[in-house]
């Protein structure tokens, strides 16, 4: 993927990654259409980045996924990147169960789903595209998990598969397959105290890494910073249990 002279739709832009993946791409010379559930939020990101574009659309929302890509794709026909960044992190007590199954699903409908789905209904307009990338925000929960957000750990494991075999599937077409796996980063994901943990990669340094990592080699396939090579090669290192107790260290 070159990162300037696209087209490109970014879920979950209002905030955090996407917000700040949205702001660099723009300012890199790309068309940027952010999306998400609050209006308000993508409204005040693209006052401030003239020239970004929003829609709102809820990835978890399976009746609207169909409806929302024909009207950016009618909107937008030189759309060749798709960023499926929107996701959710919520704690869960599985001891609870089965009244942890409401968490469980919503994350499991925003995190995996969602993105399986607005990929699936934009991909016949991807692969007629002369260039066209499908990016995937996994995280380095993928490869070591967090004890405390079971099903945020399995859905961005099952993305990381997904990833893998999309990426397959697609070899040899238009259309570049990314992961983009993040470290523990300072945003809002979980509340004030991760965006304010210094403990946390700041959210400025990690968009500087994977935009660097980007440039460098247009057709790389895993965008893993420095920060998150621990968890992503713990198995590889055989290190594995060090990290995972690391992880999920009393804080």
């Amino acid at each position: 993927m070159h990162i300037s002279g696209n087209t490109i739709l970014i879920t979950g832009g209002g905030s955090g990654i996407g917000q700040a993946l949205a702001e660099k791409f723009h300012a890199a010379g790309n068309q940027v259409i952010i999306t998400g559930r609050n209006a308000a939020s993508l409204d005040a990101v693209a006052a401030a980045n003239p020239g970004m574009a929003t829609m709102t659309f809820d990835v978890a929302d399976p009746q609207s996924c169909a409806h929302f890509a024909a009207n950016i794709v009618a909107a937008y026909p030189a759309l060749n990147v798709v960023i499926n960044n929107a996701g959710i992190m919520q704690n869960e007590d599985l001891l609870t169960a089965p009244a942890n199954l409401p968490t469980t699903e919503q994350t499991i409908a925003t995190n995996l789903l969602g993105p399986i789905r607005l990929t699936s209904a934009l991909l016949p307009h991807l692969l007629a595209q002369p260039s066209a990338s499908v990016m995937m925000i996994s995280s380095g929960l993928a490869f070591v998990p967090m004890v405390a957000t079971p099903t945020y750990s399995a859905t961005k494991a099952a993305i990381h598969a997904y990833a893998i075999a999309l990426r397959e599937q697609l070899r040899g077409s238009s259309t570049q397959v990314i992961e983009i796996a993040p470290p523990y980063v300072q945003t809002h994901l979980q509340g004030d105290h991760q965006a304010k943990d210094p403990n946390a990669m700041p959210l400025a340094d990690f968009i500087d890494e994977v935009m660097a990592i980007l440039a460098a080699d247009p057709a790389v396939e895993e965008v893993i910073v420095e920060r998150c090579k621990p968890l992503r090669f713990a198995a590889q290192n055989r290190n594995f249990d060090q990290v995972f107790a690391a992880v999920n260290a009393p804080h």
